[in-house]
């Protein structure tokens, strides 16, 4: 037998490379079990290829895609599906000594004078519906849509607020609830994002890709943003002068060096989020070019969605896309109205919400009767609203500050009974006091809609069992009828 001396071989470097490798793949064993791992207990068992690979729910559900329809910057419910009488009656006086008698509210506490609203009401749809003239358009729905009136929620400032709506906390770090969903149910089409968000500007959504992202969970699970104008997708497009075959050897290349670095490294989820998002990005230069076009709609369909409007057309634009979408199998759609907090109405809110209005309310219109027309309504969750609502005493004279403890927001298909009111708030509208409504509650719903029992839904994380719903929420049967 050959000796070598230490000079020759360096054996520290020989162990640690042993190890290395030796933990490399029992690091890939871990990653297969990952992969095949169903976060679902009813779901099949067998293993799948994908993390996002079509996965059964705990129950049959009532809707297949969730199209989340976000208001950045709180929208009032005051001025839209919460009319108060007691605002004209009080109007330019403080709240009533009774009613304030030791009342913080989250905003501090208030003693700027009510500020009634401008509105026309009228009632909608069988159910009766109250809706003012700002959603004129939405009201011709409203015996598909349930309102909930009854909303509150723990963030006081956008940043927060934003957050929880998204992701169940106030604070940064959790996945968001389209996360939650690409993990609990994968997506129903390999070639496309399971999760998909949009914005209606350039601007900045308060938080940023935190919105849609997937926080400890793998990065896998995060949102695709899809961007205005001729390449909706960034870098989608094939380079000029390079064939499918070379962009296929390309990337398997590329795959092959990324698996071998990646077996090392279990712990690093981005690594394996990048092998499948080169993989799905390969795909979607078959299938999204296609789904992302909208020259095939007919005019008819684009006068729905308010695209010969040129103030509605961009948000107009999102809400058909987000139909093309949810129609390909595409599981979450988040669409944000007024990037850059501007349904924030401090001062002038009939300049700032008539301007959010008249950008939103026929997109939203057309999309639920494109929807209904289509027979997607029916597997189609719509949501609307934004972080919290405004509070009934003006600020700056002519607006309304934020008010997390009792706002508006609204469902429509997806099981949802529509034509109904859930939940009231006060006589000002200030705090939710009748089946009241956390954002757990809400997210529980939304995923109990979608099949997932939200308490059976888990991610171990650090050896915590991690839930949608951070271990509280109820699900609100009343919205299924």
């Amino acid at each position: 037998m050959k000796k070598y001396g230490c000079n020759q071989v360096n054996w520290a470097f020989s162990r640690r490379d042993f190890l290395t490798r030796t933990g490399g793949g029992f690091g890939a064993v871990a990653l297969s079990s990952l992969l095949a791992e169903n976060p679902l207990t009813a779901a099949p068992t067998a293993p799948v290829n994908s993390p996002l690979a079509p996965r059964l729910g705990h129950y049959a559900a009532k809707a297949k895609s969730v199209i989340f329809l976000f208001m950045e910057g709180g929208p009032s419910h005051l001025d839209t599906f919460d009319p108060k009488e007691s605002l004209k009656k009080h109007a330019g006086k403080p709240l009533p000594p009774s009613f304030t008698k030791g009342l913080i509210t989250a905003m501090g506490e208030y003693n700027s004078p009510i500020f009634p609203d401008q509105r026309q009401w009228k009632q909608h749809g069988q159910g009766g519906l109250w809706i003012s003239d700002w959603c004129k358009h939405v009201a011709e729905s409203a015996d598909d849509i349930a309102v909930l009136r009854s909303c509150w929620a723990n963030g006081i400032v956008h940043s927060n607020g934003v957050c929880q709506m998204n992701t169940g906390s106030i604070l940064a770090g959790r996945p968001s609830l389209g996360a939650w969903v690409s993990y609990g149910l994968g997506t129903l089409n390999q070639n496309l994002p399971a999760f998909v968000a949009m914005q209606d500007n350039n601007g900045t959504v308060v938080n940023g890709p935190r919105n849609w992202g997937a926080g400890f969970m793998p990065a896998v699970y995060q949102g695709t943003r899809i961007l205005p104008g001729n390449e909706p997708i960034a870098n989608l497009n094939t380079p000029e002068g390079v064939s499918d075959e070379q962009q296929r050897a390309k990337l398997d290349f590329l795959n092959t060096v990324n698996r071998q670095h990646a077996a090392a490294r279990p712990q690093q989820s981005e690594l394996d989020a990048r092998i499948a998002a080169y993989e799905l990005a390969f795909r979607m230069q078959a299938e999204a070019p296609e789904t992302v076009d909208l020259s095939k709609e007919t005019e008819a369909t684009k006068k729905l969605y308010g695209m010969d409007d040129s103030v509605a057309a961009p948000f107009g634009r999102m809400c058909l896309l987000s139909r093309r979408l949810v129609e390909r199998g595409v599981r979450f759609v988040q669409l944000y109205s007024g990037a850059g907090s501007k349904w924030d109405a401090h001062s002038g809110i009939e300049k700032n919400h008539g301007d959010r209005f008249r950008e939103t309310d026929q997109p939203v219109a057309g999309l639920l009767k494109d929807l209904k027309s289509r027979g997607l309504l029916d597997s189609t969750l719509v949501i609307w609203g934004g972080e919290f609502g405004r509070t009934p005493m003006s600020e700056k004279g002519n607006g309304r500050d934020h008010n997390p403890t009792g706002f508006t927001m609204w469902m429509a298909g997806g099981g949802v009974k529509g034509g109904q009111v859930i939940g009231t708030t006060d006589e000002f509208g200030l705090h939710a006091v009748e089946d009241r409504l956390h954002v757990h509650d809400l997210h529980a719903t939304i995923l109990h809609l979608l099949g997932i029992n939200h308490e059976q839904l888990v991610y171990s994380y650090k050896g915590r069992p991690e839930r949608a719903t951070m271990n509280e929420g109820e699900i609100y049967r009343r919205i299924t009828g």
